[in-house]
């Protein structure tokens, strides 16, 4: 929990890398940290949640033997969505289709300044404490 605390206390010293200074205020500053307000590259997919970016008509516009890859590749537990998974698709759908920029969003997600700190959800007497420290 130590190291929890420090560095909850080094983060409210310093600044938000979108908000700047955090406040004085420990309610505003937990509200600071906990805003989804931060983009990451997703590190995994799963086959799903790929599945679920597919536009409809570039499937349908597939070989089948392209449909065969890509439903191998959905089959899987977990994907790259920068790795070999990315490639395959890249391959079986083409530059400009709608589902390689459906992929493309896809493949980042938006955050807290709590979880890109791996510190939960912050909450306004935790950001006391930890400025006491």
């Amino acid at each position: 929990m130590a190291g929890t605390w420090e560095a909850l206390r080094q983060e409210l010293d310093g600044s938000h890398p979108v908000t700047g200074a955090y406040s004085a205020d420990h309610e505003i500053a937990a509200s600071q940290l906990n805003a989804v307000n931060i983009n990451r590259n997703r590190n995994s997919m799963s086959g799903r949640e790929v599945a679920d970016a597919i536009v409809d008509a570039d499937y349908d516009a597939l070989t089948e033997e392209d449909k065969t890859k890509l439903l191998a590749l959905v089959a899987s537990d977990t994907l790259d969505p920068f790795g070999f998974g990315a490639n395959v698709i890249k391959d079986i759908f083409g530059a400009g289709s709608g589902t390689l920029a459906a992929l493309a969003l896809a493949r980042v997600e938006t955050i807290s300044r709590a979880v890109e700190l791996e510190l939960g959800e912050v909450k306004p007497g935790q950001v006391e404490e930890a400025r006491r420290l």
